[in-house]
């Protein structure tokens, strides 16, 4: 019998990034507790306190003493979004994981469409803000980010920094984030072989507290963009694109020492002296010194290798007759491999 993905103790985690929405949360919790309460699954309720100074620490602890279903992760100090979505991943028990933020503009009642996006087959399903309540200082960079991130990592999402998302735990299970990551998680969800889907979710004008948005935000997404492209597209060959670069100069600086060369050779006069040799040496000590950090990369790579990784990558066996082996044990992985040497 195929087993029930939905059949933990817990079905379903809420995981809720908050820094200083004091004014919030009470309502939140209360049309949570209605959503969840009707959706015939156990569930629980993460709150992540980030380091709040305004209140927001003492309500949680409130709301955990009066509802069983409510967890409080305090954080030591303001550690950014990222940080407190690893920490609730860390922390939530459900097979199921719902993460939205804490101001209310984000609407439980969308849930129960989360949770049947999932059943369809995805691993990942993020939201869309499709009429996104917030000012043009926030929407304009927002829809470039979003342009930019689908452009350059060929995913069809049109909205990546939405934080309402909902996975599977096997994808949590894979994502180390750290620094301003959580903008990319479709992005590393699917460079890990995780289907990622989106619906457009219902967004609400902020009615307590105020954005936690800057500029300088953004700034720092796009050089964390050119870290996931890294990440996503060469981490396990490097060499592929530090040999392309050092080829490029190799290249560029052996064409211009031959044409100075052939000046020579037909007398055009003394090259040494030119400022043009310089830049061609140096274009091909520079090329041969990126191969060998490209080579260096690869021996880290190989050293870090490890084949049972691969079994992570799978997502079902299926075979003619017989149960179906759990491919992510390590029995199983033995009994694959002595039949491919039988």
């Amino acid at each position: 019998m195929k087993q029930d993905p939905f059949s933990p103790l817990i079905h379903v985690s809420i995981v809720i990034p908050i820094l200083n929405e004091q004014d919030s949360l009470r309502e939140l919790h209360r049309k949570l507790t209605n959503v969840l309460e009707n959706l015939n699954h156990t569930y629980e309720i993460v709150f992540v306190d980030d380091g709040s100074s305004d209140g927001s620490t003492q309500l949680c602890r409130e709301l955990a003493e009066i509802d069983t279903h409510v967890v409080l992760v305090e954080l030591r100090r303001n550690f950014g979004k990222a940080t407190a979505l690893q920490a609730g991943f860390q922390v939530a028990e459900g097979e199921v994981i719902i993460t939205m933020d804490g101001d209310l503009q984000d609407d439980p009642e969308e849930i129960p469409r989360f949770l049947e996006a999932l059943e369809d087959g995805f691993d990942l399903v993020s939201g869309w803000k499709r009429s996104r309540q917030d000012p043009l200082s926030k929407t304009l960079p927002s829809r470039l980010f979003n342009f930019v991130t689908s452009r350059l990592t060929k995913i069809a999402l049109r909205d990546f920094n939405c934080g309402f998302k909902g996975y599977r735990r096997e994808v949590v299970e894979r994502l180390d984030l750290y620094g301003e990551l959580h903008r990319y998680i479709p992005v590393l969800a699917h460079a890990k072989g995780f289907r990622v889907g989106e619906i457009p979710v219902c967004h609400h004008p902020r009615s307590h507290g105020k954005s936690k948005y800057r500029f300088e935000r953004f700034l720092r997404g796009a050089f964390d963009l050119l870290t996931i492209l890294f990440l996503s597209s060469f981490q396990r060959r490097p060499l592929h694109l530090f040999g392309l670069i050092g080829l490029v100069f190799v290249l560029a600086g052996f064409g211009i020492d031959s044409y100075l060369a052939a000046l020579w050779f037909v007398g055009k006069g003394p090259i040494g002296n030119r400022p043009l040799l310089i830049l061609g040496t140096l274009l091909i000590t520079l090329g041969i010194q990126v191969l060998i950090f490209g080579l260096l990369a690869e021996m880290i790579t190989a050293s870090s290798y490890r084949r049972s990784e691969v079994m992570k990558l799978i997502r079902r066996v299926d075979r003619h007759a017989g149960k179906l082996p759990d491919p992510t044990s390590e029995k199983s992985a033995l009994a694959m491999g002595s039949r491919r040497t039988a």
